[in-house]
């Protein structure tokens, strides 16, 4: 018995979600793609667009390192921590992006769905691969709530995106 035993079934639902919402938003972007797009506009999606697809990625990749059959938590417990500094490291570039794009102005909701939650999601990310040595039960429901959180900013960041488009540009 490993220590991600009794996980399967949740990273299997979610993975396949992640995988899911990957070819959603590519049927998104290729949507939004029919309107001209200019540099700003390239500068605008990667600190919008291109980050909903890391955070889907994220997801994935980590229900495939929790579905791996490992057998000491040390190789898992390395790979998510450097998953969740690369996170970090990630999400100070988009807030930077966010910050110097031109082409709309990022109200608080954008903040907390591009910037603090994914901040939030990848430092418990990281912190649940250190805890994993002294506490791996606890370790995996950070791992987890993570996973999750990802999962749902990436949701809500596609439905805004869309609905940006929708309704605002195409005015």
């Amino acid at each position: 018995m490993t220590p991600f035993t009794g996980w399967e079934n949740f990273y299997v639902i979610l993975g396949s979600s992640a995988g899911a919402l990957i070819g959603l938003q590519f049927i998104v972007i290729t949507l939004i793609a029919q309107e001209p797009i200019d540099k700003d506009l390239s500068v605008a999606g990667s600190a919008f667009a291109t980050p909903t697809i890391v955070h889907f990625g994220a997801v994935l990749l980590l229900s495939a390192v929790l579905n791996a059959p490992w057998q000491t938590v040390t190789p898992a417990a390395a790979i998510l921590g450097a998953l969740g500094t690369l996170g970090v490291l990630y999400t100070a570039l988009v807030a930077r992006r966010m910050r110097t794009q031109t082409v709309y102005a990022p109200v608080f909701e954008d903040w907390l769905f591009h910037a603090l939650l994914p901040l939030a999601a990848y430092a418990t990310l990281a912190g649940s691969a250190y805890a994993a040595y002294a506490d791996i039960g606890g370790a995996l429901f950070g791992v987890a709530v993570a996973a999750l959180l990802l999962l749902f900013i990436g949701v809500h960041n596609t439905w805004d995106a869309v609905t940006y488009h929708v309704f605002v540009r195409r005015q």
